[in-house]
């Protein structure tokens, strides 16, 4: 694949560029999203069949640790997919879960350290909030891409962003409105059209609970590339505006073997 001609890129340009880049490179993509997302899912699915969360305690612990560590793999290896499609090289999904190992601990970190620091933003009249969200939404690219601490990457997505955080706010609320409202659309679905009276170990509702799991991973597939294809764009388009990269991947291009 030739690298594309790297320049600053419009909000609709990002993410015409993602669409076009996840339609492409949709099968490494989703196998990803399939291996690391099939077994949480499972292991949900036999937990809401078995009477919920707190019969199965021990069960629920398990499922957020391996919910964790896959997720935190997925990422990487979805970062590392589009990242290079996008500069112009190839990888697999199996290439891509091997060299996203490594940086399962660093993920989980950084995105516990965004998390609080957004929460306690919006503690202080939400405002805060908003702005350390748009400001540390590249931390987990800097991770991965860079290969950066958890405490660097925080760092680097704030100076990055320094400019563009209402820009960056924008598109994350388009993202919003594109991949998480239609879930949400899905789940009122399966509300209204799956019966959920009666007590809460009742037929219907482990049905609904179920389904609703099922639903909901499969949803995850679709959308949870998309997600990262967006946020991988818009970290390259801020470092073309900030940092010259353009020039610099026309330099390495140019050099001589």
């Amino acid at each position: 694949m030739t690298p594309p001609a790297l320049r600053p890129l419009t909000v609709g340009e990002i993410l015409d560029v993602s669409f076009t880049l996840y339609r492409r490179h949709f099968a490494p993509l989703a196998g990803v999203a399939l291996v690391c997302s099939g077994i949480p899912v499972i292991l949900n699915m036999f937990i809401q069949a078995s009477g919920g969360m707190l019969q199965n305690l021990p069960l629920v612990l398990v499922y957020y640790i391996v919910f964790a560590a896959l997720s935190s793999i997925a990422t990487a290896a979805t970062l590392f997919i589009v990242s290079d499609s996008y500069l112009g090289r190839t990888i697999d999904a199996r290439a891509a879960l091997r060299r996203a190992g490594p940086f399962i601990g660093r993920i989980l970190i950084c995105s516990m350290l965004t998390g609080l620091v957004v929460f306690i933003g919006f503690l202080f009249f939400v405002i805060p909030g908003i702005i350390f969200l748009a400001g540390l939404i590249l931390a987990i690219p800097a991770v991965v891409i860079e290969g950066k601490s958890a405490g660097a990457a925080l760092a680097r997505s704030w100076e990055l962003t320094r400019g563009s955080r209402w820009r960056m706010l924008g598109l994350l609320l388009v993202l919003i409105i594109l991949l998480y409202i239609p879930l949400a659309a899905i789940g009122g679905i399966i509300a209204v059209f799956v019966p959920g009276a009666g007590s809460i170990l009742s037929t219907p509702n482990v049905m609904l609970s179920v389904t609703a799991v099922a639903l909901s991973g499969l949803a995850q597939i679709f959308i949870y590339p998309l997600f990262y294809c967006v946020l991988t764009i818009a970290y390259y388009d801020l470092r073309v505006r900030k940092e010259g990269f353009d020039l610099e991947v026309l330099a390495s291009t140019l050099m001589p073997a």
